[in-house]
């Protein structure tokens, strides 16, 4: 179901999954039997109008979201900064943002630029992510966390923290970027108020693939966008001069959808309908539990950075070493594509679909010859891209 080039392991799939094949034809039939055909009739012929809503729907049955409360577009970005505005608005009188200092920069660097934007009075905390718990508070607004960490894979507790956040009044908005697609996911059982997510990751919806978000069936008709976008009115197609939000998670929309990317995601997306999460979180224990086996056994020097609990950390694996982006080029250049992690993290994504022990014992062996040979130890491997 997907196209792997030949002579590669790929264990990055937790950064930019692998195009699925079917993907191939959907953007294929979009551009031309839709688009080319249709032009613009295909918004109603062929449903493109409904499109962010019934994705949506897909990526909810895997994050344990209800029909009709996660809508797909955007950016992860965008849809980060959609529910922190609207979290804050709704508790209006506590004035912090909860969220840990291993949290991926992006959600930090929205939460920083929203306090300038509105310019309340509220503050970014982040403590360790072990003492985030302990550090919720009565004056806190929001608590904001990614559930796996990206550079270790550490897992956040999503129930215990949403109870204790839920106690003391606080909201909670969960990004799902590394374990939708990764790990079994109930934002709805567990209470989340918010959870947002990208595509691009382990649910193979291709570079720069859109974001989506859920909100909490509960507090979605309180929920004020703070991007009021046209398509996230009531009545589009009224086009009346005053915004009035649409019902329902509908609201949460922007601009229009780009509709080839969403055919690429709609593909993805094909590949889970027979898939247990249940079985893909094992498989992914599995593979991962052989592989620090198989690595550590061969590489001495390496540091497991992420936690050696299986069930405390998420899909990947990382290990540390002072000379890692060297190390990750040298692996690259073999056939063993990771990625990198400053300052010093050798990050490895493990997704069942398309891996497999075979895969795990040929990377393991790459990273113990590089290693004991010393093969990262050459300048061409030290100069930096733009991408790491």
């Amino acid at each position: 179901m997907f196209r792997l080039p030949e002579g590669v392991t790929y264990l990055d799939g937790n950064s930019l999954g692998p195009l699925p094949v079917a993907a191939i034809e959907a953007v294929n039939r979009t551009m031309c039997e839709e688009w080319g055909t249709e032009l613009i009739r295909a918004w109603n012929t062929r449903g493109w109008i409904g499109k962010p809503r019934g994705l949506g729907d897909r990526i909810g049955r895997l994050i344990g979201a209800p029909a009709g409360s996660v809508v797909v577009g955007d950016t992860l970005s965008i849809k980060v900064f959609q529910a922190l505005a609207a979290a804050i608005r709704l508790r209006p009188g506590r004035r912090v943002i909860l969220s840990d200092n291993g949290n991926f920069p992006t959600d930090l660097y929205m939460a920083q630029g929203l306090i300038d934007l509105v310019d309340g009075g509220h503050e970014l905390r982040t403590p360790a992510p072990e003492d985030v718990a302990a550090a919720i508070s009565e004056d806190v607004a929001v608590v904001m966390l990614t559930e796996v960490d990206y550079r270790t894979g550490r897992l956040h507790d999503m129930p215990g923290i949403i109870r204790t956040a839920h106690a003391a009044g606080a909201l909670v908005i969960w990004d799902l970027a590394h374990s939708a697609g990764a790990l079994p996911v109930d934002v709805h059982g567990a209470g989340a108020d918010f959870a947002v997510g990208c595509t691009y990751k382990y649910l193979n919806g291709g570079p720069g693939a859109p974001a989506f978000i859920y909100v909490e069936p509960g507090i979605v008709g309180s929920v004020q966008p703070a991007l009021s976008g046209w398509l996230g009115h009531d009545a589009p197609f009224a086009f009346d001069l005053d915004y009035r939000p649409a019902a329902g998670i509908e609201r949460m929309r922007v601009g229009t959808p780009p509709l080839l990317a969403y055919a690429a995601l709609e593909a993805a997306l094909m590949v889970w309908e027979d898939v247990s999460m249940a079985d893909v979180r094992a498989r992914s224990i599995q593979l991962s539990e052989l592989f620090i086996a198989e690595v550590e056994a061969r590489c001495p020097e390496l540091e497991l950075a992420s936690p050696r609990d299986p069930l405390a950390r998420g899909s990947q694996v990382s290990f540390r070493f002072p000379e890692g982006y060297a190390v990750m080029q040298a692996l690259i250049a073999r056939g063993v594509i990771g990625d990198f992690r400053a300052p010093d993290i050798l990050r490895f994504g493990f997704t069942p679909l398309y891996l497999d022990e075979a895969d795990i014992l040929r990377a393991a062996e790459t990273i113990g010859s590089t290693m004991q040979h010393r093969l990262w130890d050459d300048d061409a491997y030290r100069r930096k891209g733009a991408v790491t």
